[in-house]
């Protein structure tokens, strides 16, 4: 076990989307990571092998029924023994299960606990049911995104689930962590998704209120409203995405591809925007993606190819880097950031459920009569 986290026990409760993904950063860091899972249930995405539920990589699993009194007691004692839980259920589900956080912080005091929500433990929202697109809907980021004149499109859930989401309750953990080996007290981290989101958007809003960015859609500078910084089809159907912000890269990439009688004074005006865009998607559709690689690529122009899935792990710049890693024969994104004296790595392929259940109990000091009586009553 390597990484900058080594030494750090953490309970997790079993959960979906941002929940697991800060659960893998932790471990992915070197902490110790125990998945804890009900005995019955099934997932709302299944996957035909366990292997392939990457963000729950590098765990061990037990199974606990946490409607069992004795499967709650199970789990203080745990707890016990740990620097932080980690949990993702809708605000109130651990205080019914008796694992509140006075409950938990009671039975030791330095435990960082880590809840993980989309509209956060208070608000008029709290309680509701929500998924990615509802928490930024609110946040100001989804109406943000698309072309004018069109409904925002769906984007992938990095926004909120992993990027406002997972990361940001991985950041509060680690930061209550922190806190706790110098007062020797824990707390709670109350992560919403829509808090990380808008903190997100942060560049954004100071942009809007300095007058610099309007709510309508494409018209903007880092929103496809320009010419210089969107993303345009080949001649082979494929996609480049062009990010020439500053006026020097744009003026080379101008000397590149031959254009000419460009206006370098009038780089942040909308009207020259709105002219030369269409001269530009034209420009890109006269050579295939590759041509227009060999010809722009790895240069200051700011450009790269729109990869796909299967494309991407093939890149030489991401081979070189080692960006994605096999484990267990599943192809996936390698532990970041990278750390120089004490790099992360993945300590296991995901686990099936319950793998682990008597090694982890044995682990935290239970006998091998204690474990078999908690499997008599089906506790475990």
């Amino acid at each position: 076990m390597a990484g900058p986290l080594q030494g750090l026990k953490i309970i997790e409760m079993a959960g979906i989307g941002p929940g697991p993904f800060a659960a893998m950063m932790l471990s992915d860091m070197g902490a110790e990571v125990i998945r804890v899972e009900a005995k019955a249930s099934q997932a709302p995405i299944g996957f035909a092998h366990p292997r392939f539920d990457v963000t729950t990589r590098g765990r061990r699993s037990i199974t606990v029924d946490l409607k069992h009194p004795d499967g709650t007691e199970l789990l203080l004692k745990l707890l016990e023994q740990a620097d932080a839980l980690l949990e993702g259920f809708r605000p109130g589900v651990m205080e019914r299960l008796g694992l509140g956080p006075e409950v938990c912080l009671a039975r030791n005091p330095r435990l960082v606990f880590g809840r993980m929500t989309g509209w956060g433990q208070t608000g008029p929202l709290a309680k509701a049911a929500g998924h990615d697109l509802n928490y930024i809907a609110i946040t100001g980021v989804l109406h943000a995104i698309g072309r004018a004149d069109e409904p925002p499109p769906v984007p992938l859930n990095m926004i909120g689930d992993y990027g406002g989401g997972g990361m940001l309750l991985a950041f509060g953990m680690v930061c209550a962590l922190l806190e706790a080996q110098r007062s020797g007290k824990g707390q709670v981290v109350d992560a919403a998704m829509t808090d990380g989101t808008a903190l997100l958007s942060s560049i954004i809003v100071g942009m809007k209120a300095g007058g610099l960015w309007s709510n309508r859609r494409a018209s903007n500078l880092l929103d496809g409203g320009t010419h210089f910084y969107d993303c345009y089809t080949c001649a082979d159907g494929k996609a480049v995405a062009l990010g020439a912000l500053e006026p020097h890269f744009f003026k080379l990439f101008c000397e590149k591809v031959g254009l000419d009688g460009i206006d370098m004074s009038q780089h942040l005006s909308p009207k020259q925007w709105t002219a030369l865009k269409p001269r530009i998607a034209a420009l890109f559709r006269t050579k295939t993606r590759d041509e227009w690689c060999a010809l722009l690529e790895g240069t200051d122009c700011c450009f790269a190819p729109v990869l796909d899935w299967d494309e991407a792990p093939e890149h030489p710049h991401n081979k070189a880097r080692g960006t994605y890693v096999e484990i267990d024969g599943v192809v996936q994104p390698a532990p970041a950031p990278r750390f120089s004296r004490t790099p992360g790595e993945v300590q296991r392929p995901p686990a099936a459920r319950g793998e682990h259940t008597d090694e982890v109990l044995a682990d935290f000091g239970f006998a091998g009569a204690d474990i078999d009586a908690l499997r008599k009553t089906g506790v475990v």
